[in-house]
């Protein structure tokens, strides 16, 4: 089924009581980045495997939506990043950096990012063991097992264009998960990604603005993962 995209500029509110308007979902967070563009992925609860992926510009002061798109996570919901365990195909919920972007593609035109292409020799580390763990590696260290380390280039449709999701990234935790991204939709629910249709994921790129450092959060619409909470 095809998935419409809802693109354009729109600032979106929600009438309260006494016709106060509420303030767009990122004027709720209680952290947004600092920047000026933001990616929200909201799931209806913990253990729902898709949601919706927003992304927005802020402007003058306020938060406009760019656009909007159907969003997959992991096959057994979302839990809290902080803790969360490697190999349980949970998402982690949290506020978290897009360092770089990659893909088997070529990237969309206008894409800003800074653009890594995947070969046969690129392989993603998530062996605990390894000093290259939650890192891009070209080619696979002798440390880390080729059983403990995705080939990227053999995941065709998911990793035609993605954004590094910087969970875990900066001073990885051993056993706290590797490989969190922002990516095109597979089959199903992912591992622990976010996915979206293919057309979002071009258009993503073709908006995100390194120089406006665009921030990923990641929740449920209420509750303990709560997106507001991050």
């Amino acid at each position: 089924m095809r998935t419409a995209l809802v693109t354009g500029v729109t600032i979106v509110t929600t009438l309260l009581p006494q016709g106060v308007q509420s303030p767009p979902l990122p004027g709720r967070l209680a952290d947004t980045g600092g920047g000026s563009q933001l990616i929200t992925a909201v799931a209806p609860a913990p253990g729902s495997t898709t949601g919706r992926l927003t992304w927005w510009d802020r402007r003058a002061g306020h938060w406009y939506q760019a656009g909007s798109a159907d969003a997959r996570f992991g096959a057994r919901g979302l839990t809290e990043g902080t803790t969360r365990t490697q190999g349980t195909d949970t998402t982690p919920a949290g506020l978290y950096e897009l360092p770089y972007a990659f893909g088997i593609r070529r990237a969309p035109a206008g894409t800003a990012y800074s653009y890594r292409r995947v070969t046969d020799r690129s392989w993603w580390c998530q062996d605990n063991a390894s000093a290259s763990y939650n890192r891009w590696v070209e080619p696979l260290p002798a440390d880390c097992a080729p059983g403990e380390a995705e080939h990227l280039v053999t995941y065709e449709k998911q990793y035609a264009h993605a954004l590094l999701i910087a969970f875990n990234y900066a001073e990885p935790v051993r056993g706290r998960g590797a490989g969190i991204f922002l990516h095109v939709n597979g089959k199903g629910a992912t591992a622990g990604c976010v996915s979206v249709p293919e057309g979002a994921m071009r258009e993503i790129l073709r908006w995100a603005d390194p120089r406006r450092r665009p921030h990923i959060a990641i929740g449920t619409e209420s509750g303990a993962l709560a997106v507001t909470r991050y």
